[in-house]
């Protein structure tokens, strides 16, 4: 491994179904748990971020159904939520960022406080924001924030501040999606892949431009998964594009070509997964941090070696969160370089803890894999950890 992961600590309070949340995520990290038990929301409050940043928050907001579907329900209906990430940044600095917002009647919000801290040693710079005032910064004459915006898009104007932006913005959130990958699709710049996975081709022409070494790497990798792929690249068609694969055929002199609508949709996914860890944010670095739901779903079994391989390789520049619960995925956890948590639902609240000592001693001895105690239902999160994040605290 040659970085540190970007999220170093993750804090979540009132986000949909999960009360409190402090976790320490690594670099390949896995949520485990049962249908409907909280693992999606946990990686959304990540999305949530980026895109509050990216467009607003007012769209991240909406795009969830509205103030009353981000919050909390319980009895008592709390009014505000909060997110607090911690960062790794180069040179050995750190950066905490953290807000909380409120509901306002009629669907209303408000960004109630927002604070960035960025530490190097013992210097330290940033701001505090409250009901729409500045508070606290380490700058003179910054600009007046807006109550229904996150101030770090207008503070990322200052270069003591654009790394931890330009991070947040730099993480990609996945739900494949076969049948959006096989449509063809108007070129972009390809800069990110799309949560559906639908803008591949254009993701794709980029990455064989900027880094024509990763892509071959993306390459092998798949004919492991898939051992008739033996390349594939963006075609134009018209006004539009699509990927187009060369399989190998029994009897042929040479690869046979199908575009992406004529591919399964196991082999659309893997390419897809593959190229969501391993693509670029710019010409030089790969995307800081890629969660993606359940990257099991239509993989053959024997295939999950070879996915968990190139995930643990491409954990080395990207972090990486994956929600599953495919035992022969787990079968592939390895206690001593992946981070294993639990998440359960106790009467409507979600829970998310790191797997307990007892399961994890189990692991390291080699006893069971997690994949067997996945099927025994015997995966439980810690329960001193659990205990611990009611008295959670946001700085």
């Amino acid at each position: 491994m040659t970085t540190q992961p970007f999220l170093r600590r993750v804090k979540l309070r009132n986000y949909k179904s999960i009360a409190e949340c402090d976790i320490q995520p690594g670099r390949l990290n896995f949520l485990v748990g049962r249908n409907g038990a909280g693992k999606s929301n946990f990686v959304d409050a990540l999305r949530f971020v980026h895109e509050g940043l990216q467009t607003s928050l007012d769209q991240a907001i909406k795009q969830r159904g509205g103030i009353d579907d981000v919050r909390r329900r319980s009895t008592g209906h709390p009014h505000n939520f909060s997110v607090q990430l911690e960062m790794n940044l180069s040179g050995l600095r750190v950066a905490t960022y953290t807000f909380e917002i409120a509901s306002r009647p009629r669907n209303g919000f408000a960004v109630k406080r927002e604070k960035l801290v960025v530490s190097e040693g013992a210097l330290q710079s940033g701001f505090t924001v409250a009901d729409g005032e500045i508070v606290e910064a380490s700058l003179p004459n910054m600009p007046a924030p807006a109550k229904d915006r996150l101030y770090l898009v207008t503070a990322s104007g200052f270069s003591q501040f654009r790394e931890a932006y330009d991070g947040l913005l730099a993480m990609g959130f996945y739900n494949l999606n076969p049948e959006q990958m096989k449509e063809v699709q108007p070129p972009d710049a390809g800069e990110l892949l799309r949560r559906d996975g639908s803008n591949l081709a254009s993701v794709l022409a980029r990455l064989s431009e900027d880094n024509p070494a990763l892509k071959e790497r993306i390459k092998q990798y798949l004919a492991r998964i898939v051992p008739e792929v033996v390349d594939f690249v963006r075609v134009p068609l018209g006004h539009r594009e699509t990927v187009e694969f060369r399989q190998q055929v029994k009897g042929a002199s040479a690869p046979w070509r199908f575009y992406a609508a004529n591919m399964s949709d196991g082999t659309l996914r893997a390419l897809g997964i593959l190229v969501a860890t391993m693509q670029l944010v710019d010409r030089n670095n790969q995307v800081r941090l890629v969660g993606i739901e359940e990257p099991e779903t239509a993989l053959h079994p024997a295939a999950a070696g070879a996915l968990m391989d190139a995930l643990r390789e491409a954990a080395s520049n990207t972090q990486i969160i994956l929600t599953s619960h495919s035992p022969d995925l787990l079968d592939q956890f390895d206690a001593a370089t992946d981070s294993l948590f639990v998440v359960q639902s106790q009467q409507g609240t979600s829970q998310i803890g790191r797997a307990d000592e007892a399961s994890l001693d189990v692991l390291r001895n080699h006893l069971y894999s997690a994949g067997e105690l996945l099927r025994m239902d015997q995966l439980q999160p810690d329960q001193r950890e659990l205990q611990n994040q009611l008295t959670l605290s946001f700085d």
